[in-house]
């Protein structure tokens, strides 16, 4: 397994999950200072900006990889420009290199909301929302076996094994741990894919809840 942005929240618990499974995972990151953290999850570190890379530079980093993981993100603090050339650009550049490496299963963290982005606001996060709305679309559109999770606000809270998963939730909560617990499910689960869910909070077991998609 491959994931981009392999140094946030999301992506050093699927790691450590993964890792945990018996899964060699790697993860892509700009810094090489955060490899260490990624080496304390048990995953290997690709470093690699992308921003600054090609798509055939990137298919030779994920080629022989089982699935690749877009778990990138331009950051909460980060302004309008970023959120084109990570959120979108590098979301994109993941399909493209998957489709040049042979790699035919691509899961996605995408973002509650999407489908409601306003057209014309300036607003950074509306900005944000249409860049995510927009790599979702573009792996739609592509022959590879995506699946497309749309998680509501995270929190930090411990997680609970249990969900709420379906083309539509309603808006709620959800920790980054139960995140995480999803796409490794999801990973897991051939039968997902083709398909975009939002995930909060709620009462059903993960496995199983993934295993109902």
């Amino acid at each position: 397994m491959v994931i981009a942005g392999g140094h946030g929240q999301i992506a050093l618990l699927l790691e450590r999950r993964l890792t945990d499974a018996g899964h060699r995972v790697r993860g892509i990151i700009r810094n090489p200072d955060h490899a260490q953290d990624l080496a304390a999850a048990g995953a290997e570190s690709i470093v690699l900006d992308l921003e600054d890379t090609s798509a055939e530079e990137l298919a030779a980093a994920v080629r022989g990889a089982d699935a690749v993981v877009f778990a990138a993100g331009g950051g909460p603090n980060s302004g309008a420009a970023r959120k084109e050339t990570v959120d979108k650009g590098a979301a994109i550049l993941l399909a493209d290199a998957a489709e040049l490496a042979g790699v035919r299963r691509y899961v996605m963290v995408s973002a509650m909301g999407t489908d409601r982005a306003d057209p014309t606001s300036d607003e950074v996060f509306q900005i944000y929302l249409r860049a995510k709305a927009a790599a979702d679309a573009d792996l739609q559109r592509r022959d590879l076996d995506w699946t497309i999770v749309r998680p509501g606000a995270l929190t930090d809270d411990p997680g609970t094994g249990r969900v709420r998963l379906g083309a539509s939730t309603g808006y709620g909560e959800v920790p980054r741990a139960d995140v995480a617990h999803v796409l490794h499910a999801v990973l897991e689960t051939p039968s997902s894919a083709g398909r975009v869910v939002e995930l909060i909070g709620g009462e059903t077991p993960v496995t199983e809840a993934v295993a109902a998609l």
